[in-house]
């Protein structure tokens, strides 16, 4: 089982300024929970409870007044500041001593999973021993993503493209991967891309080059979201309070994956 994650929550977080020229992004709310709260969940229901989280230089502080580094729950909290941004395939090197050894997850600071059955592919994407896994949602508007062209017969990935001007697939590359341990020193070879970034598609292309690439399908009976623009951002929230109110549920309850993992137990929610 993978048991070290990251969560990746620098960047400018351009696309919903003014809000984040006082506030990172991922510490804006998503109906009652900090957006980061979110991703950090989809971890923790992966089982994974060693967690580094990426954040910009400056804002620390903000996130450990949310997220403190003990006592959360039974998950391990670890930080690094990340200087600029740089592209995410940069959160695997600024992560490297945290790894270490070890394979590893990352997501995106800014995605919102939730649905039937979620919990059983994460835990099966966890227990990946060797290669990368990615996860794929079907979208309206491919060309605003990473896409996959697959050979649905074979179950293999034929061909990756960042944001594609013409249609090749509606497969969306979503913000949460599963890498080996070779993650970080395929990381360490990229180059900048013409915007200046490494690009996470090239990285998931080393292992497809390779043969060990694999991916899983989310289905119609989970959503995933980009919550990183103020109508997506909107869109969620509204779709949480909508879920937690008529289901009677808690969507993103840190406290009570914990206790259902048992990682704590009554007297601690308490």
């Amino acid at each position: 089982m993978i048991k070290k994650g990251i969560i990746l929550s620098g960047g400018l977080g351009t696309r919903m300024s003014p809000l984040t020229k006082a506030v990172n992004k991922q510490l804006l709310p998503i109906y009652d929970k900090p957006l980061i709260f979110y991703p950090l969940s989809i971890l923790m229901l992966a089982k994974i409870k060693d967690i580094l989280i990426i954040v910009n230089k400056g804002q620390l502080n903000q996130f450990k007044n949310i997220l403190p580094e003990k006592n959360n729950f039974g998950v391990t909290i670890h930080y690094k500041e990340q200087l600029k941004p740089k592209g995410l395939p940069d959160a695997f090197i600024l992560g490297e001593k945290f790894i270490n050894k070890s394979n590893v997850a990352m997501i995106l600071g800014d995605n919102f999973f939730y649905g039937q059955n979620l919990s059983k592919l994460l835990i099966n994407c966890a227990k990946i021993k060797k290669g990368a896994k990615i996860i794929l949602h079907n979208v309206q508007n491919p060309e605003l993503f990473g896409v996959a062209k697959l050979d649905t017969k074979n179950k293999k990935i034929i061909k990756i493209i960042e944001k594609p001007k013409k249609f090749i697939s509606n497969n969306a590359i979503t913000g949460l991967y599963f890498f080996d341990n070779n993650v970080v020193k395929y990381a360490k070879k990229l180059k900048p891309s013409k915007r200046g970034e490494l690009e996470i598609t090239d990285l998931i292309y080393e292992y497809k080059k390779r043969n060990r690439l694999k991916f899983e399908m989310i289905g119609r009976g989970a959503i995933w979201s980009d919550a990183g623009k103020i109508e997506d951002l909107s869109n969620v929230s509204s779709y949480v309070k909508s879920v937690e109110k008529v289901q009677g549920i808690k969507i993103a309850c840190l406290e009570e994956i914990s206790l259902l993992k048992k990682w704590i137990d009554k007297k601690k929610i308490a």
